[in-house]
């Protein structure tokens, strides 16, 4: 089990009644055992606590960093991943647009052949 600490001894020595309750309240495991049998002062079991509780928020924090990180990193790749899809898409609409135009013309020089060609009356 954990040690205490003296700098948590002292915050838990400055905590008023109803915060003491509180944190003795979210104690779990050996600890609230080791206060029973008197093996602790409820002042080292709510240091103890305290200090848990700093070390798991400190955990919660990097964690949640690595997830921030990583969905940055998400985000990122979909937007480049969406930006080369429109333009791929962009380039396949220029190449059809360009095919158009050269199938065009000569469709276009076809009709006016038969145009120059005197008509009979």
């Amino acid at each position: 089990m954990k040690e205490v600490n003296v700098n948590y001894v002292e915050k838990a020595q400055k905590m008023t009644q109803e915060d003491r309750e509180r944190v003795l309240s979210r104690m779990v495991g050996k600890l609230p055992k080791r206060l029973l049998k008197e093996k602790l002062t409820p002042e080292e079991a709510i240091a103890i606590q305290l200090e848990l509780e700093d070390e798991q928020l400190q955990e919660w924090r990097k964690n949640m960093a690595e997830i921030e990180e990583k969905a940055v990193k998400a985000k990122a790749k979909a937007e480049e991943k969406a930006a080369a899809k429109a333009e791929k898409a962009k380039k396949e609409a220029a190449a059809k647009s360009a095919e158009k135009v050269k199938t065009a013309k000569p469709a276009a020089k076809k009709a006016e052949k038969p145009a120059d060609k005197p008509t009979q009356k």
